[in-house]
């Protein structure tokens, strides 16, 4: 024992020893500070008054004015106390007892997360709870309260007769969470009540009864389990739906005519495992017993519109990477499987999809070299058809491809940048389609005026020679410099194979948006399954420019010429992926954007694609932003023209918008929506606003969606109370995004 003071008083004839002024001591980890203090030898007790602070081992402080503590900091008594946890929690009482070193009961006692008002100490806590008896046992790690009154603001809101939490220092133990609430349109009101079993330190369980009001009850429960390199999980959930009729007539949700689909249920895994410093192995799989459940009912993890289910191994090392996977995409929508326009029962099971990448470190040649290898096998089991595009084949189709490229850059004395690029791909192709394919595709080709020539395997190859061209030039002036960079490119290649018949199927290389950001892009197709063939030209600028304001500004513009050879983006293929994209033309649509953003949090941006000979508007989007203290604000409109040949009869026009401000330092608000210009519909919006600070947080919610034809409203109410070390109250989900 260490002990530290003003003045020492022994007297033997009483065998005490009395500390007086600025006294301090130290035993075993535990610090004692007090004006005085008497210890007494025959009862190894220690009386401390005066200002006095109790800090444990562990770290928790006890302050009062008098304390009756035995030598060892194990036993002891006071009044009018304050106590301060590691994890800032606080308890205080009109009196406690220790005992044992573990158990420490507090008499007409609070305890509450919230930090003390440092201009009002006295000011009641945001929330506390007011307990006739609190047993604090840190060997068990519980806090048990008794004769409860949960108080808000100051004011009590619930009577509690027993109930007990965790220790704020334990971080897993086995109880009931906070139940929580919800409202959706169909459902109705749902309330929900988790409990933990925490069985390991290694594993535990969570089971979870929620009850509908228009729908019953639905089950839950989620297995865990932690290892060395990684983890896994279990989910399971299931319902007995009372009210399918709730459901809009002639959707998943409700079940076919005759077949109201009352028992619905899924498993769903989820895993991820190190093997080693470079290989991860891992999985995402859900199964359902129809294809909406787990987005209709929020369950956790499991309730994305397109989730996607899959296998993988990965390896990372250096300049080397390596991606194996096995997938299937499954569509949670609410449209039957027997609807033309359903997309779920369209979705192709890759197995497998694989990717190499590999650069290696020493330079050939002078300059980069680079190795890419993609392959992909496909089986599809319903055709995905409509009048001019087969944007999925029903059969199993395979695809191996090999890519090379090398290029080095050089600079000249004047700053030009000239970068030589050589570049080869092969690949490999099988496919076995149904009849019901051939069928389509010949149906297709008929309908585009041009023939369909499907073979059961073919090989393909692509050698590209290229040359790019930059000037980057710096312009400064008095407070603004300023980076002009013209920019070209040459790529001479033959035509694409098989180019101009719909012989090749096209599945990775359906998405295509011809803009600024893939103007100077070697091979803009997205994927593997179109090559662009043909010799091509790209021209145009980029520009950066920055101002000692603060003020900063970009923009690039340019087109592309097809110069000589079959235009791949002018060949049909089975999705007309290249039809009016802008660069189905010998010149291409001009395509450009400009952006500035300024310190004071402004920013905004405008890019589009324009008619290479009137400058018509094809393709445009407008963003406007601020972000600057407690507000923030953003705003996008985006237009697409008709493109009737790539499956889009209609223009399309689309504002969306949000928001949020912060006020009172701890409130704030905000919002979002999205409205079809083209429908005149308000596809989504919802508002909300939430309080936060060191120990509670709320938030509330409102959400509405509407389908783009019918206009029908589905609306959703969620809501969140968060109590530090006490749980969460309120909606496990909310369909609206902040």
């Amino acid at each position: 024992m260490l002990l530290e003071s003003d003045t020492l008083v022994y007297d033997n004839d009483s065998q005490t020893v009395t500390a007086v002024g600025g006294v301090q001591i130290d035993y075993a980890g535990n610090r004692l500070v007090a004006q005085r203090v008497e210890y007494d030898r025959k009862t190894q007790r220690l009386i401390a008054s005066g200002s006095v602070e109790i800090v444990h081992s562990d770290g928790t402080k006890v302050h009062s004015e008098h304390i009756d503590i035995t030598d060892d900091f194990a036993d002891g008594f006071t009044n009018a106390l304050r106590v301060e946890t590691v994890d800032k929690t606080y308890f205080a009482a009109e009196s406690a007892e220790r005992m044992g070193g573990v158990l420490t009961t507090f008499h007409n006692g609070v305890y509450t997360a919230c930090e003390p008002c440092e201009d009002k100490p006295d000011k009641p806590a945001i929330w506390r709870v007011k307990s006739q008896k609190i047993i604090w046992n840190s060997q068990k790690k519980t806090i048990r309260f008794q004769n409860s009154n949960f108080e808000f603001f100051g004011m009590p809101i619930a009577y509690l007769p027993v109930f007990e939490i965790a220790d704020p220092t334990v971080k897993r133990k086995s109880g009931f969470l906070f139940p929580s609430i919800s409202y959706k349109s169909e459902l109705g009101v749902g309330a929900g009540i988790p409990y933990y079993f925490a069985l390991s330190p290694t594993y535990d369980l969570t089971v979870k009864g929620n009850y509908y009001s228009k729908q019953g009850f639905l089950g839950e429960a989620e297995w865990r389990q932690r290892f060395n390199n990684g983890q896994y999980s279990v989910k399971i959930a299931g319902i007995r739906q009372q009210d399918p009729e709730a459901f809009k007539t002639g959707t998943e949700n409700r079940g076919a005519a005759g077949d109201l689909n009352r028992t619905r249920a899924m498993m769903g895994t989820q895993g991820q495992f190190a093997i080693n410093s470079r290989w991860d192995f891992g999985w995402n799989v859900l199964l359902q017993t129809d294809k909406n459940f787990s987005r209709t009912y929020g369950i956790d993890n499991y309730e994305q519109y397109a989730h996607r289910s899959e296998v993988y191994l990965t390896g990372l090392n250096d300049r080397n990477y390596f991606d194996l996977r096995g997938m299937k995409f499954q569509i949670q929508e609410d449209i039957l499987d027997s609807n033309s326009s359903s997309r779920n029962d369209k979705q192709a099971w890759v197995l497998p999809s694989f990717d190499y990448a590999y650069i290696p470190d020493a330079s050939f040649a002078g300059g980069q070299l680079s190795f890419n290898v993609n392959a992909r096998a496909l089986d599809r089991s319903k055709l995905d058809v409509s009048t001019q595009r087969v944007r999925g084949i029903e059969g199993s189709s395979g695809r191996l491809t090999a890519e090379a490229e090398w290029k080095r850059s050089f600079i000249t004395d004047g700053g030009m940048v000239f970068t030589p690029l050589l570049a080869f791909q092969a690949d490999g192709n099988y496919l076995n389609a149904s009849s019901a394919s051939l069928a389509a595709i010949n149906s297709v080709a008929s309908t585009n005026g041009t023939t369909a020539d499907m073979r059961s395997s073919f090989f393909r190859s692509m050698a590209t020679l290229g040359l790019e061209w930059r000037w980057p030039i710096l312009f400064s002036a008095t407070a603004s410099s300023h980076v002009l960079e013209p920019t070209a490119q040459l790529f001479v290649r033959p035509n694409e194979d098989y180019v101009g018949g719909l012989s090749v199927p096209n599945e990775d290389a359906q998405s295509f948006v011809f803009d600024a950001s893939t103007l100077f892009e070697r091979d803009k197709f997205s994927g593997y399954d179109r090559i662009e063939g043909g010799t091509r030209a790209n021209l145009g600028f980029r520009y950066v420019g920055t101002f000692d304001s603060g003020w900063t500004t970009n923009a690039m513009f340019g087109q592309s010429y097809h110069l000589n050879g079959e235009n791949s983006f002018a060949a049909p293929d089975l999705v007309n992926v290249g039809a009016n994209s802008g660069l189905e033309s010998d010149r291409s649509d001009y395509v450009g954007l400009v952006g500035v953003s300024g310190p004071s949090g402004i920013s905004a941006s405008l890019s589009g694609r324009f008619d290479e000979q009137t400058w018509e508007v094809r393709r445009s989007e407008v963003k406007l932003g601020y972000n600057g203290g407690p507000l923030a604000l953003s705003a996008r409109y985006a237009f697409i023209q008709a493109q009737p040949d790539y499956g889009f009869t209609e223009d399309r026009h689309e504002v969306a918008f949000g928001g949020s401000a912060q006020f009172a330092e701890n409130w704030r608000v905000f919002g979002s929506g999205t409205y079809d210009l083209e429908e005149n519909v308000m596809v989504k919006n919802g508002i909300g606003f939430g309080y936060a600070d060191e120990c509670f947080t709320y938030l509330m919610t409102y959400s509405q969606t509407r389908d783009r034809i019918n206009k029908e409203v589905s609306q959703s109410i969620g809501f969140n109370i968060t109590f530090r070390t006490l749980g969460d109250f309120g909606s496990a989900t909310s369909n609206f995004v902040q």
